[in-house]
């Protein structure tokens, strides 16, 4: 074998290794990869009952049911449509309503969305830049209201 035909088996067996490891963290990223959608998103794509995502919105006021064992009903809104939650278990102490929620979980074949996490804004100024986003879109969103995530007023 000559001295060029080396170096070229060398560097497509490279590429061939390469390719093969980017695959597999690729494959293996998938299952961990959760999406963001507002209510509106949601409502016009129907997304799989399998797929996770993360809801994010305004709890709707006079829309939070508490039950026994920890069981919360409320609706997340972002001005244009509203998605149903359920969800067992603590929620945080910043969560109340006509405060912002991120959901992360599945939609039921009912159209209710199963939490199994809850994540309420952390102070009075921040929310995720996402659900900004979302309320911007559907103008609800009062520019002089709240900073979000690395961004200004």
């Amino acid at each position: 074998m000559t001295r060029k035909q080396r170096r070229l088996t060398l560097i497509g067996a490279s590429g061939a290794v390469l390719a093969v490891a980017v695959g597999l963290i690729l494959y293996a990223m998938s299952g961990s990869i959760v999406f963001f959608r507002s209510p509106t998103d949601i409502a016009e794509s129907h997304p799989a009952a399998t797929m996770r995502i993360r809801l994010g919105g305004m709890v709707k006021a006079g829309s939070v049911e508490r039950g026994p064992d920890l069981r919360i009903r409320f609706d997340v809104t972002d001005g244009k449509s509203d998605i149903p939650v359920r969800y067992q278990g603590m929620v945080p102490d910043l969560f109340r309503e006509g405060q912002g929620v991120v959901a992360e979980g599945t939609l039921g074949a009912d159209g209710t969305f199963n939490a199994d996490t809850i994540l309420a804004k952390h102070d009075e100024r921040y929310m995720p830049k996402e659900v900004v986003d979302a309320l911007k879109k559907s103008g609800r969103w009062q520019e002089d209201s709240a900073d979000f995530a690395g961004g200004k007023k």
